[in-house]
């Protein structure tokens, strides 16, 4: 444990007991679904935005709906639909007149994006022209309308869900909005035993009380004490080994050079090595281990790789390409993949 972590330990014990009163807040709601909340909350420590995919009836909406009611920060739903335009996110100029002098004047009328929490509802049922007005907030946390730039209170987080894009009526995400998306949160069938919990818990008159358990300047402190969290060489070299063997140019992994098109950028690193300190702070732990990579590994790389024409006839998807690499590259070797 680093000097700034055992300074503040008992700040750091109450903050990891506030983080699992958090996740018992949202099962209260949730049946089962315990990585996709993980996965949640980890986008959550790491201070980045998060993608949910699923197909309709999962809960997605309402998983974040949930979080949201638990955290004490103001919260915005944006839906998505095909004629939605980036000033409905944004905002937009209004004229306005001062009554005492008779003067008109443009005043800025500042959209739902500037909330803590925005649940961007079916983010692939817009235009791509509405989906890059995010882009800004998303990496900058300022938005800029009319030459002059707002910036964004933080925390700020942009929690998007998205149906399966074969479903008709959607429209891919640019691969440039989608490597915003720190994780790629894929959400499945619940098991026969969750799903009974489901119908018996939803048909009933009884709903359950959500409580607010943590604010938005402890979640701030949450996220810098996430950065303090120690990672070894060996595991940023791990990280960077397997970053760079998604990428055809750079790598002997013949699977990748078959399959790929074109791989992960550094960014995926960031997002890799930060998410995985999210998770072992989560889990009390302040060093980062090679399980808490592998967890977080899927949800990183998967919408960062983007598969060939052959890859697509043979079946052959990017989830496929990060099972491959993480079952043949070991974080036990320097040697290149």
């Amino acid at each position: 444990m680093n000097t700034e972590l055992q300074k503040t330990e008992q700040s750091v014990q109450q903050l990891i007991g506030q983080l699992k009163d958090l996740k018992q807040e949202i099962g209260k709601v949730i049946v089962g679904q315990g990585e996709t909340i993980e996965q949640l909350l980890i986008t959550f420590l790491a201070g980045g935005h998060g993608l949910l995919e699923g197909v309709p009836g999962l809960a997605k909406t309402l998983m974040i709906r949930t979080l949201a009611e638990a955290v004490d920060l103001k919260f915005r739903r944006i839906q998505f639909t095909p004629d939605l335009m980036p000033s409905d996110i944004i905002g937009t100029e209004i004229l306005e007149e001062d009554h005492s002098t008779g003067k008109r004047f443009f005043k800025f009328n500042r959209g739902p994006i500037f909330s803590n929490i925005i649940l961007a509802d079916e983010i692939n049922r817009t235009s791509p022209k509405t989906q890059s007005a995010l882009l800004e907030a998303m990496q900058e946390f300022e938005v800029t309308y009319g030459g002059i730039t707002h910036t964004l209170e933080r925390p700020f987080f942009i929690l998007a869900t998205q149906n399966p894009i074969e479903q008709a009526g959607t429209f891919p995400l640019p691969e440039a909005q989608l490597d915003r998306f720190l994780l790629y949160i894929k959400i499945s069938y619940p098991t026969a035993e969750h799903e009974r919990k489901i119908l018996s818990s939803t048909t009933g008159s009884k709903k359950e009380k959500v409580n607010k358990v943590i604010d938005g300047q402890q979640l701030l402190n949450a996220q810098k004490l996430v950065r303090d969290v120690h990672i070894n060489e060996d595991l940023v070299d791990y990280v960077s080994r397997l970053v760079r063997a998604t990428r055809p140019e750079q790598t002997d992994v013949k699977y990748v050079k078959d399959w790929v098109s074109w791989g992960s950028g550094p960014r995926a690193g960031q997002a890799m090595i930060l998410t995985a300190k999210a998770r072992a702070f989560m889990n009390g732990n302040f060093s980062v281990t090679v399980d808490d990579i592998k967890a977080v590994a899927m949800p990183v790389l998967r919408h960062r790789i983007l598969t060939n024409f052959r890859a697509e006839a043979e079946g052959i998807k990017a989830p496929n390409v990060v099972t491959h690499l993480l079952e043949n590259i070991t974080a036990s070797t320097r040697q290149n993949p």
